[in-house]
Order: C-alpha cells, then structure tokens, then sequence
C-alpha cells in the first residue's frame, strides 16, 4: 500500500512544478495511511523533478521517521492537520504565485468566482504568519483553517489545500491558484464584481453533487 502513495506523491510533485504551483523544492504534499498509523510525505530538499518513490518519507503519528528521506520541514503542520480533521487524508502546501501574492497582503480571496467552491468556502480566509517549519506555524495554521474549509492562504509563506484523497487536495491547490490569478488580473482592470452571498450558497450546493467529486471543476 506504502508503494503506490510514495509513487503518487513523486508523480504529484512533478505535477507541481508543471502547474507552476511552486519552484524548485517549495511546498510539501502528504497522505495520511491511517490504517497503518503513518504519513508518507514528501522529503526535504529534493527537487520534484529528481525525487524518487523510495525518497518518500514515513512517519508515524507521533512524528517518529520510519523510512526514506528526511521528511519536510513542514512535517509538523501535516501531522497537525491529520490529528485535527479525521477526514482528511490529503495535504497539500504550494507556493503558488498568484495565490501567494494576496497571502503577502494579507488579503482573503473572495467570492469573485464561483470555483471558490471547491474549498468548500465563500472565501479563502488568511493563516496568521509563523516562521515555516514550526509548531507555532501548525498550531495557527490549523486553528485558522477550522473544522470544514478545505483551502487556506499561509501570510507571507502560500496556499494549503486538504482532501480526502490527494487528487481532491491537489484539484483545490490548483482551481484556487486559478480563481487568485482571475482575481489578480480583474483588480488590476478594475475593481471585481463579487457573488453574492446566496448566489455563493447555491454553488456551494452544486458542488456537493457535481460530478464524480467536488472538486472536479464545472463546465
């Protein structure tokens, strides 16, 4: 089982860097095996581009490291997530442009589009800043995500996305990535038209039965 998330995590982070959703080895991406007690995510200091399957680390729920490479700096804000949200099984952490440049702002990403939706939000909200890699920087990150979001912008640092599964998580990072682009690019033309909170609300309801997953972007 081990096998198949290692090979899926290398071949996501390659999607990563072909998405332009970070650079050289920024971000992480994690999968919680639950049944077996452990996280696979993805090693510190490695370009995506080079990581193999075996380079994927393990660790236990208590952060002990059981095999591969060493884990991401971010282990602890991963392992926060796991602990904190029982349903999720997916993290993913970018550096996404785009995303980013409103997370240096400081500035939530509202409802000017409705693929907002597949966070399962009518905006994405801002994580208070902590220095990367710390527990502090779990502890508000996790705190300011909350019980149901499935996206949240990191202040100074990026964008993470949970799923129940990697593609989920992965399909969010990417649409929300788009939606801040959109959002960009409209403020710098002029000031954006928002959704409404009740024609946000019919969106939100859509997505629940919209194709295969939420996640999937509607046509």
């Amino acid at each position: 089982m081990t096998d198949h998330q290692r090979r899926q995590l290398a071949d996501y982070g390659r999607r990563l860097l072909a998405d332009r959703l970070t650079t050289g080895t920024g971000g992480n991406l994690s999968i919680a095996l639950r049944s077996e007690d452990m996280i696979a995510i993805t090693p510190s200091g490695i370009s995506y581009d080079e990581i193999k399957p075996e380079d994927i680390s393990l660790l236990d729920f208590s952060g002990r490291h059981l095999e591969g490479c060493p884990p991401s700096s971010e282990w602890h804000l991963h392992l926060a997530l796991y602990r904190s949200r029982p349903e999720i099984n997916a993290v993913v952490h970018t550096h996404s442009r785009f995303a980013t440049t409103f997370a240096l702002l400081h500035e939530p990403l509202p409802a000017c589009h409705y693929l907002i939706g597949v966070a399962r939000a009518k905006e994405i909200r801002v994580a208070p800043y902590a220095t990367f890699g710390t527990k502090k920087l779990a502890r508000k990150t996790v705190a300011a995500l909350g019980n149901h979001d499935r996206c949240i912008l990191m202040a100074n640092h990026g964008l993470l996305a949970v799923g129940e599964e990697l593609m989920e998580a992965y399909n969010t990072a990417l649409y929300i990535e788009e939606v801040a682009e959109l959002y960009y690019r409209a403020r710098c033309l002029g000031t954006p038209v928002l959704l409404s909170e009740a024609e946000m609300d019919e969106a939100l309801i859509r997505f629940r039965s919209y194709g295969q997953k939420a996640t999937m972007m509607a046509s």
